[in-house]
């Protein structure tokens, strides 16, 4: 509350008097409360940001494959102790020459992100530009982990198309 102070006590000069000095005080306690109501009422009564869905769009469930040229394909299968395995082809059942599976690593030189610039450097001089699509196939004894990187490497590269797939078991057998 606002309030006023007054002074009773003047003391006497001469013959002199001199005119009552007065104080005021604004007490501001009403105030602040004011001001824990108001922002107590805006707090319960906002709305927090609402999730946001993102939108997964899936294949069509007709059961009908996709055709996929082997040249434009890479397959990718994530194995145990963050060995990876490579080689060109478009997920078909059968199994390459075991001299066409290579192995790599997460470097950031010589790994898989440069095995995928290579492939789409390859793709552009024959006119397809990102046509590449990966085929990722992580084994049982593969980690999260190995799938994350590997899907940092395809942000980085800018690869559109990528899928992850079931691993065959003659694939998985490369890693045993």
């Amino acid at each position: 509350m606002a309030g006023m102070n007054t002074n009773t006590q003047t003391r006497s000069r001469g013959g002199v008097r001199r005119s009552k000095k007065l104080s005021t005080r604004v007490d501001m306690t009403p105030m602040v409360d004011l001001g824990f109501l108001l922002i107590t009422f805006f707090m319960l009564t906002t709305t927090m940001a609402k999730p946001r869905v993102t939108n997964l769009l899936m294949p069509a469930s007709d059961g009908k494959q996709m055709p996929l040229s082997a040249s434009k394909a890479l397959t990718v299968l994530l194995g145990p102790d963050n060995r990876i395995a490579f080689y060109e082809s478009n997920g078909e059942e059968t199994a390459p020459h075991p001299q066409d599976i290579h192995n790599t690593t997460y470097a950031e030189a010589t790994g898989i992100g440069d095995i995928i610039r290579r492939k789409q450097k390859l793709l552009a001089a024959a006119g397809h530009p990102g046509d590449l699509m990966l085929l990722i196939k992580p084994a049982s004894s593969s980690t999260y982990k190995n799938a994350v990187d590997l899907l940092d490497e395809v942000s980085i590269n800018r690869v559109h198309r990528y899928a992850f797939m079931d691993i065959a078991p003659w694939e998985a057998q490369y890693f045993q």
